[in-house]
């Protein structure tokens, strides 16, 4: 992919446009109880061209990559284009341009290994669950691997090469206490290749006892006492709220979508403790999970700041919707396979950390929670969300005490960040999921630990 030479084909765009490649490859390798019932590879590539015209795109794609082809899809997008401006009866637009040229490839610069160690690595796992965890009733060691590598240029002389990939192993434990089975699951690694994170099964032991000594203390549950709550959320749920909560209702297809945000710039929205940010690529100097330089659409990819000192600040944005906002693009325009526009879509979705310690935040709450792990989230456009909550532990007279059964938490985003009081000093992110928004694409999230008010379910 890295030695497709884009610039070839650029003479052939008659009006502006985008011309892409692009090729994602996964893995998963999947055992259960011993045994692996899944070893999958999957590799899709192709090209792709997206024209302008009057305010009007035009999109085509194939999975041939040749000249013949190339010449073809540029002459069916602009085609498109053409077509399709008859039926536009929105007011016209014309994009700024940002353009920018860049290189990422974050794989590993590490001997790579076979597959059969990556199965015995994991077999080792395995076995060392069986030997230390006897309560255990089932176990899942699963490997999901994905790399994305594209090349793009434009007519505003972008040009851009990324390789991009993440590794994660997802460790589920199930045990059983009076007939009732109960379930937990968290997932290790990151950014890069297997080999950044797995080259010593015995590193993970530490880990694997962890994750046993929460299902534990899950199996032994209290109900949680329902209602608007004292909550301390740890920073996975942090960034599910950042992301499902604000993040969604401040890109700028939903904004012209009529999201309720939409006129409440430079409006207090959150505590003058909260600053939330989109970031392109990098925090403090480190390079995030889900790095993005050059966005597909060419554009030179800032942070997009959202709320700073709890003032609403702007929002995300393509090409196309800060022309029509009046509005900075960021470099928020990214599409997941070759065959996918662009679209509005986060990279690094944040709350910024602050000076308390978690200790304090729990010490200071008499009747609460600390909800440390979810299962799900989901939010609207009003902001309001409901997020399941996987592990969560009672907070009584400022120390923890039992977990609790499954629940879920819920509220407003913007009352429960007006509500926050104390932001921890901790900061995590992470890349594990997707985005689905109208197609899927890998997104991070997270955030420091925050003490706020919520709804919680229970009895």
């Amino acid at each position: 992919m890295k030695n497709f030479d884009l610039n070839l084909y650029k003479s052939m765009l008659s009006q502006y446009g985008e011309i892409r490649v692009q090729e994602n490859r996964s893995r998963n390798i999947t055992i259960t109880n011993g045994k692996m019932i899944k070893n999958e590879k999957t590799s899709r590539r192709g090209l792709s061209v997206r024209s302008f015209e009057n305010g009007t795109w035009g999109f085509a794609s194939s999975e041939n990559i040749s000249p013949e082809t190339f010449k073809r899809i540029i002459q069916t997008a602009e085609q498109n284009a053409k077509y399709l401006k008859g039926y536009n009866t929105a007011k016209s637009f014309q994009p700024e341009h940002l353009p920018y040229n860049y290189q990422l490839d974050v794989s590993t610069t590490k001997p790579r290994i076979t597959e059969g160690d990556v199965i015995a690595f994991l077999m080792n796992l395995d076995q060392y669950i069986v030997a230390h965890c006897p309560a255990i009733k089932s176990r899942t060691l699963r490997l999901i691997e994905l790399d994305m590598e594209k090349k793009m240029v434009n007519l505003a002389d972008s040009q851009s090469y990324s390789l991009w990939s993440r590794s994660h192993l997802f460790l589920t434990m199930t045990t059983e206490r009076s007939a009732t089975p109960y379930t937990y699951s968290e997932a290790i690694g990151g950014m890069g290749d297997f080999e950044d994170y797995f080259f010593d099964p015995s590193q993970l032991y530490t880990k694997i006892d962890l994750i046993y000594s929460r299902l534990m203390d899950k199996s032994d549950p209290v109900d949680a006492s329902a209602g608007m709550k004292d909550i301390i959320i740890g920073s996975e749920i942090t960034g599910i709220l950042a992301h499902e909560a604000i993040g969604h209702t401040t890109e700028g297809d939903n904004i012209l979508g009529g999201s309720i945000y939409g006129n409440m710039l430079g409006q207090q929205v959150a505590s003058d403790k909260i600053t939330l940010v989109d970031f392109a690529h990098t925090f403090n100097g480190q390079l995030l999970p889900m790095p993005i330089f050059v966005d597909d659409e060419g554009t030179k990819a800032e942070d997009a700041v959202i709320i700073e000192n709890g003032i609403l600040k702007g929002f995300m944005h393509n090409l196309e919707t800060a022309a029509k906002l009046g509005m900075k693009p960021t470099g928020n325009g990214r599409a997941f396979e070759f065959f996918d526009e662009p679209l509005v879509r986060m990279r690094n979705t944040a709350i910024l950390p602050r000076e308390d310690k978690l200790e304090d935040m729990i010490a200071s709450i008499d009747d609460g929670y600390y909800i440390y792990n979810s299962s799900n989230g989901q939010a609207d456009s009003t902001g309001e969300f409901m997020f399941g909550v996987s592990l969560g532990y009672e907070i009584k007279n400022g120390k923890l005490g039992k977990a609790i059964k499954e629940t879920t938490v819920s509220g407003m985003a913007f009352d429960v960040l007006k509500s926050t009081t104390m932001i921890g000093n901790d900061f995590h992110i992470t890349n594990v999921g997707y985005c689905g928004k109208k197609q899927w694409i890998p997104t991070a999230d997270g955030g420091p630990s925050l003490k706020c008010r919520m709804n919680i379910g229970g009895k």
